[in-house]
């Protein structure tokens, strides 16, 4: 495996973290702070739109979608040290348009999408100019076994009917958001796999209802917001639907492989940038009579920190090279295994830094708090940790069946 990244990587790279030291950092906390200024929390904060059209104009827009015109053109092992450092914001991925869930919905709408479909949602998409929402999720089931999701999409003639209580739907909350990508079942009776299927609802649809906002670890996350919705009797004309009925499996698996390692190439960064923080601290900070940074414990946790960051990097790097090579169902297992390794680490190594920042780590005068908050959700987002680690122990029992 060779993991040297291209002379277009590195100069991508490059302009990058120019424009994070430039742009993104400075404006951070404008951004965090504009819900609890503006007469309404859900309204954009302006240095966002403005922060995008200075990416766009740098040419750092859509660098995810591999293997596709409509992006980059980069491989996943070429856009994961790019991802990553993107990721050590948590608002950054929007300013170049590589933020879920439209990084994941617009490579639904590639591989999946009718040139109609395209046309109307994914353009824009690409464009900056709307946002979009992924409703799989819901209340009253355990939505790690998709198989137990309830949402109801009938045929009805021409239009297909959909009634569903769905949650945390990211981004709905959002008002540029305009179109939501439900999952449900078209046939009960079918195949297990075989009866579930994803359709198009735009978010103007009679019967669409945002619920209410959900709170992660007590942040509501606006303007993006993670809202409860509620589908009543939902009509949307049958060319909505996408590939066809019962192909909805299908279709989360094509499009969690790329979501699920972009968001381990995310964790990493918002893991280095903590690290970082916890260095500067230990350095400024005295307490018995020396610096936190000649304190042996701390050193071990900054030692252990640097360690833990590089073995996840390899894993996802490995990843991707797989996903690039051999495909991303030959890559399921370690996709799996990144999947459970990434967060892990960054919550270990984020809580270090806030101890070494003492009171001030839980405070939001750094991003540390909500930094873990996040990495905490993702555990779950995309699948709990316990569904990945069946899936590796599954794929290891079988590859030793016969020794």
């Amino acid at each position: 495996m060779d993991f040297q990244y291209s002379q277009r990587t590195k100069d991508l790279q490059e302009r990058l973290l120019a424009f994070m030291d430039e742009v993104v950092y400075p404006n951070e906390q404008a951004y965090f702070d504009h819900p609890e200024t503006a007469a309404d929390r859900w309204t954009i904060p302006p240095i966002m739109e403005e922060m995008k059209a200075r990416a766009r104009e740098a040419g750092l827009w859509n660098l995810f979608l591999p293997e596709s015109a409509f992006g980059a053109g980069l491989s996943n092992l070429e856009y994961a040290p790019l991802c990553e450092i993107m990721g050590r914001s948590l608002m950054a991925p929007e300013v170049f348009n590589c933020a879920a869930p439209d990084t994941g919905n617009m490579e639904v709408l590639v591989r999946y999408g009718t040139p109609a479909q395209q046309k109307a949602w994914l353009e824009p998409l690409l464009a900056g100019e709307i946002r979009s929402g992924f409703a799989m999720t819901e209340p009253a089931v355990a939505s790690a076994d998709a198989t137990n999701i309830e949402a109801s999409i009938r045929r009805d003639g021409d239009d297909y009917v959909v009634n569903a209580r769905k949650w945390w739907t990211s981004g709905a909350g959002d008002p540029r958001c305009k179109i939501l990508i439900v999952m449900g079942k078209t046939d009960p009776e079918a195949e297990r796999h075989k009866q579930q299927s994803m359709i198009l609802v735009p978010m103007d649809t009679p019967g669409v209802t945002r619920v209410r906002p959900l709170t992660l670890y007590g942040y509501d996350d606006a303007p993006h917001g993670h809202y409860e919705m509620d589908f009543k009797d939902v009509r949307v004309p049958t060319s909505n639907l996408l590939l066809g009925e019962g192909r909805g499996f299908e279709i989360a698996q094509g499009r969690l492989g790329p979501g699920r390692i972009h968001h381990c190439m995310r964790l990493i960064g918002l893991a280095e940038r903590s690290l970082e923080l916890m260095c500067a601290r230990a350095r400024e900070r005295v307490a018995f009579g020396k610096p936190l940074a000649e304190q042996g414990v701390v050193r071990a946790d900054i030692a252990n920190s640097r360690m833990e960051i590089d073995q996840a990097r390899l894993l996802t790097l490995k990843a991707a090279y797989m996903m690039d090579t051999v495909g991303n169902k030959m890559a399921r297992a370690e996709i799996a295994m990144i999947k459970v390794v990434a967060p892990n680490m960054a919550l270990v190594v984020i809580d270090r830094a806030v101890q070494v920042h003492g009171a001030a780590g839980v405070s939001g005068d750094f991003p540390l708090a909500r930094s873990w908050a996040w990495a905490r959700a993702l555990r779950l987002a995309d699948g709990p940790d316990e569904v990945h680690r069946a899936a590796v122990a599954k794929l290891e029992l079988r590859k030793n069946t016969n020794r």
